[in-house]
C-alpha cells in the first residue's frame, strides 16, 4: 500500500472537523505534524490510502474512533513519574498549600490528562501522607480529567498489574494498595476523593478555585496558538498563589508573565495574580502591562476564552455599577449594551434568579467567596434551569479588591444527577444494610455449614463403619448364596424326585384295581383315577371341581353323605360301607367303600374314598359260608391248623365231638400232641414236603386220642393252602375203626356165602 504524498489540507480539516462533531474532541490545537503522523499510522492499519477514505471508514465503523483516540492520545504515565520533581512537590509545595489552608480549609487539586489514573493516585498518597487518611478524606478533592474514556474507566477501577506499581515506594504500596491475586487495588477510602471525568482543556470551561494543577506533557502536543488559549485557562483555574506542575519537556512558561517558577528544573510554578478588565467585545481580559503587544494578544485570547465559556460572568465595581457581562451572561439574563455602567441594583439580575445585592455586600465585607448551589431560574423564551452562582472579589496588583465577579454555571444536569446520586445513596445505604444483614445471615449459614461439615464427617465415619459391615455382610451373603445354590440344587433334585414320585403315584393310582377319589373339605372332587373312569364312565376332567354328591353315577352317593360328614368333622376313618351299584354298562356290582380323612398337620383338608368291586368276593364269601355250613355239619373231622405251630385254629362239629374237646381248648393243643404214635419231630418231617410244596397232599394212618377214650385209628389226609392269607394247613381225619368193622362184616358175609 502506498500513501499519497500530497494530501489536500481540506481533506485533513474535514476529517478533524468530523471527529469534533462526532465525538466532541477538538484536535485543531494539536501540532499538525504529530497529529497527522499518528492518524496516518492508524490509516495504514485499516487499509485507507487518504484522509477522505478514512473519513468514510470512520462514518461506516464508529467503533474505529476508540482505536484512533488510543493512537492519538498517547497515555504514557506511571506512579511518581520523575521522582525528583515529585520529591520537590512533597517537600516544598505540599507544606505551603497546607500552611495557607490552615487546619480546616478545603484543598482542590486538578490533574489534567490523567490517563489511567497513576498521577492523581500519586497525589492522593502524597497528601494522605501529609494529612493522614481521615483528614485527607475530609478536606481534599482531586479532579482527574482526560479525553480518553477507556483510560478513564481503567482509572476508576484503580486496579494495576505488579509492573505498574514498581515505582511506588514499598511503604506506600503496603499502606495504600490491597493485593488481589496478581493485581494491586488502590485504597477505597482515598479513591472516593478522586473524581474522574471527561474534559477537553482546549474547549471546555476550566475547573475553578484549584490549589494545585498538574498538566504534565500535554502542552508539547499543542500548537503555539492553542497553548496560548490553554495557559490562560490554567491561570484562571488556579487560586491566587496556586501551583502549576508541568512535565520536564515543557518550557512554555519560562518567560510567561502569568506564572512564576518555584523550581524551574522540576517545572513547578505559582500563579501571578492579574487584574480583569472588560474588553471591547464584552469579554473578560487581563489588564494591559508594559509589554503592550504581548498583553494585547493575551487580552484578545482571554476575551475570546471568556466569551466562548459555557459559564455566564458579571462584574460589578466597588461603586455598585455593572462593568462587565460576557456573551453567555448577556444571552441568559437579557443584558443590553446600555446596561453596562448602570447601577447593578436597578437591574432585574440583581434579585433574580437570586438576591445578589446582599451577597455582594457580604463578599465585600468578609472577603470570602459566596456560593449558591442549584438556584432555580426561568424567564420567557428559555427552558427552566438550575444555576450555581459564585460571588467573589477581584483583586488588583496592589492586592486591593477593585470589583466583584459573579459566575453563573448551568448545573441543571448536575442538579438532576445530584438527585439521582442522593437517591442512589439512599438505595446504596439500604443495600449496605441489606448486605450487612446478608453478611450476618452468611455468617450464620457458615456456622451451620461448619456444623453440617462436622455432621458429614461423623456421617462419613459411620458410612465407613457401615461399609465395613456391608463388606462383612457381603461375605455372609456370598456364603449364603453358595448355600442357596446348594439348597437350590437340592430343591431341583427334590423337585425332580417329586415329579418322578408324582408320576409314580399317578401310575400306582392308575394301576390300583380300585376306585380312589379325593375330595376337599367341601366334598369337591380333586382326584379321580382310571378305575373310576372305567367303572363309572366319567373322565377326570368331567368330575374334577364338581361336587361329589351331585355326580350322576351308578353309585348311590347320597348314602355316603353322613359318613363323609362324620369323617370330615371327626377326622377319623369311617366304618367300611358296602353298597350295591351299577357300572357304566348297567351291570350290578357290589362295592366296598372305605372313607379316610385327608390330614395335614392335624388339619382336615378333605377325604379319600377307596371303592372296591367286591362282587366276586361277596359271592365267594357266600359260597364259603355255604361250604362252611356243610363242612361244619359233616360227621368227618376237619381240622384247620397253624402251619407254624400245628395248633388247632378251626375244628368242625364232627371234630369237636370225636376229639372230646371244645374249640377253645383245642386251640391250645397241637395236632401231634393227640397222636401217641408220632412225636413232634416226626410229625414235622412228615408234613415238611407238604409245606415246601413238594407234595400237594399227604395221607397217612395213625391213632388219635379222643378225650378219655382209648386212641382210635384214623386215616389222616392233609393239604397246605399257601396262597391263602394267612396260609392254613387243613387235615381231614377218617375214622378207620368203622372201616375195619365194615371190613370184618363183609368178610363174615363173604364167608357165610361160601
Amino acid at each position: 500500500m502506498t500513501k499519497k504524498a500530497d494530501t489536500p489540507d481540506s481533506d485533513f480539516s474535514n476529517l478533524i472537523h468530523h471527529i469534533q462533531e462526532s465525538r466532541g474532541i477538538d484536535f485543531r490545537g494539536y501540532k499538525r505534524t504529530s497529529l497527522e503522523r499518528r492518524i496516518r499510522r492508524r490509516m495504514e492499519e485499516v487499509g485507507c490510502d487518504d484522509f477522505t477514505s478514512y473519513h468514510a471508514f470512520l462514518e461506516a465503523h464508529p467503533q474505529e474512533f476508540i482505536n484512533l483516540l488510543n493512537t492519538v492520545l498517547i497515555n504514557v504515565t506511571s506512579f511518581f513519574r520523575d521522582k525528583d520533581a515529585w520529591e520537590v512537590l512533597r517537600t516544598d509545595v505540599v507544606p505551603r498549600i497546607l500552611e495557607r489552608k490552615g487546619s480546616t480549609g478545603h484543598i482542590r487539586i486538578w490533574s489534567v490528562g490523567c490517563a489511567s489514573g497513576e498521577e492523581p493516585y500519586s497525589l492522593a498518597m502524597l497528601f494522605a501522607e501529609a494529612l493522614g487518611t481521615p483528614e485527607f478524606c475530609r478536606r481534599v478533592k482531586i479532579y482527574a480529567t482526560d479525553l480518553d474514556e477507556e483510560a478513564l474507566n481503567t482509572a476508576r477501577h484503580a486496579t494495576y498489574a505488579a509492573r505498574d506499581v514498581d515505582s511506588v515506594p514499598e511503604p506506600l504500596l503496603e499502606r495504600y494498595f490491597e493485593r488481589t491475586g496478581n493485581h494491586y487495588v488502590f485504597q477505597r477510602e482515598l479513591r472516593k476523593c478522586v473524581i474522574f471525568g471527561r474534559h477537553n482543556v482546549v474547549s471546555d470551561a476550566p475547573i475553578s478555585r484549584i490549589d494545585l494543577l498538574i498538566c504534565r506533557n500535554l502542552l508539547i502536543y499543542l500548537e503555539a496558538d492553542t497553548q496560548n488559549v490553554v495557559l490562560p485557562r490554567l491561570h484562571y483555574a488556579l487560586v491566587n498563589d496556586g501551583f502549576l506542575f508541568l512535565g520536564k519537556a515543557e518550557t512554555q512558561l519560562a518567560r510567561s508573565r502569568m506564572f512564576e517558577p518555584i523550581d524551574l528544573k522540576s517545572r513547578i510554578f505559582t500563579k501571578v495574580p492579574r487584574e480583569w478588565r472588560r474588553s471591547q467585545g464584552g469579554g473578560l481580559a487581563l489588564a494591559a502591562d508594559a509589554h503592550g503587544g504581548r498583553a494585547n494578544q493575551q487580552n484578545r485570547l482571554l476575551e475570546s476564552i471568556v466569551d466562548n465559556s459555557a459559564a455566564a460572568y458579571l462584574a460589578v465595581n466597588i461603586d455598585g455599577q455593572l462593568i462587565f457581562a460576557n456573551a453567555p451572561a448577556r444571552r441568559l439574563f437579557d443584558v443590553e449594551e446600555n446596561d453596562i455602567g448602570r447601577p447593578f441594583q436597578d437591574l432585574t439580575i440583581s434579585y433574580r434568579p437570586a438576591e445578589l445585592r446582599s451577597r455582594i455586600e457580604e463578599v465585600r465585607t468578609s472577603g470570602r467567596t459566596v456560593r449558591i448551589e442549584h438556584q432555580p431560574f426561568s424567564r420567557p423564551g428559555i427552558e427552566p434551569t438550575h444555576l450555581t452562582i459564585e460571588v467573589s472579589l477581584l483583586y488588583g496588583r496592589d492586592g486591593k479588591p477593585f470589583a466583584t465577579l459573579m459566575s453563573f454555571v448551568n448545573t441543571s444536569r448536575l442538579f438532576l444527577l445530584q438527585q439521582e446520586v442522593d437517591a442512589a445513596q439512599e438505595s446504596l445505604e439500604t443495600t449496605i444494610e441489606e448486605l450487612q444483614s446478608s453478611n450476618e445471615e452468611l455468617e450464620t449459614t457458615n456456622e451451620e455449614l461448619q456444623s453440617t461439615n462436622e455432621e458429614l464427617e461423623t456421617t462419613n465415619e459411620e458410612l465407613q463403619s457401615t461399609n465395613e459391615e456391608l463388606e462383612t455382610m457381603n461375605e455372609e451373603l456370598r456364603s449364603t448364596n453358595e448355600e442357596l445354590e446348594v439348597a437350590n440344587e437340592e430343591m431341583r433334585r427334590q423337585g425332580e424326585e417329586a415329579s418322578e414320585y408324582k408320576q409314580y403315584s399317578e401310575s400306582i393310582l392308575r394301576s390300583i384295581d380300585a376306585g380312589i377319589i379325593v375330595l376337599d373339605d367341601n366334598m369337591i372332587v380333586r382326584s379321580w383315577n382310571r378305575w373310576s373312569e372305567n367303572v363309572w364312565g366319567l373322565r377326570t376332567e368331567e368330575v374334577v371341581g364338581e361336587s361329589f354328591l351331585d355326580l350322576d353315577i351308578g353309585l348311590p352317593v347320597l348314602h355316603l353323605r353322613r359318613a363323609l360328614h362324620d369323617t370330615l368333622t371327626n377326622r377319623v376313618a369311617a366304618e367300611p360301607l358296602e353298597l350295591e351299584a351299577m357300572d357304566r354298562r348297567g351291570r350290578r356290582i357290589d362295592c366296598r367303600i372305605r372313607l379316610s380323612p385327608l390330614l395335614h398337620h392335624k388339619d382336615t383338608y378333605g377325604a379319600v374314598l377307596i371303592i372296591e368291586d367286591v362282587t366276586e368276593r361277596t359271592r365267594a364269601d357266600a359260597f364259603a359260608r355255604y361250604l362252611g355250613r356243610i363242612i361244619g355239619r359233616s360227621l368227618n373231622e376237619v381240622y384247620v391248623l397253624d402251619p407254624a405251630t400245628f395248633h388247632f385254629q378251626l375244628v368242625n362239629r364232627g371234630g369237636e365231638a370225636k376229639l372230646g374237646h371244645s374249640l377253645d381248648a383245642l386251640r391250645q393243643i397241637a395236632l401231634h400232641e393227640l397222636m401217641p404214635d408220632i412225636d413232634a419231630v416226626t410229625f414235622g418231617e412228615l408234613v415238611a414236603p407238604l409245606l415246601s410244596g413238594e407234595k400237594d397232599e399227604i395221607v397217612f394212618e395213625t391213632r388219635i386220642e379222643s378225650g378219655h377214650q382209648p386212641a382210635r385209628p384214623v386215616e389222616m389226609c392233609m393239604q397246605y393252602f399257601a396262597q391263602e392269607q394267612p396260609p392254613v394247613l387243613v387235615a381231614i381225619a377218617h375214622d378207620t375203626a368203622k372201616r375195619q368193622s365194615i371190613g370184618s362184616f363183609d368178610g363174615r358175609r363173604e364167608a357165610a356165602s361160601d
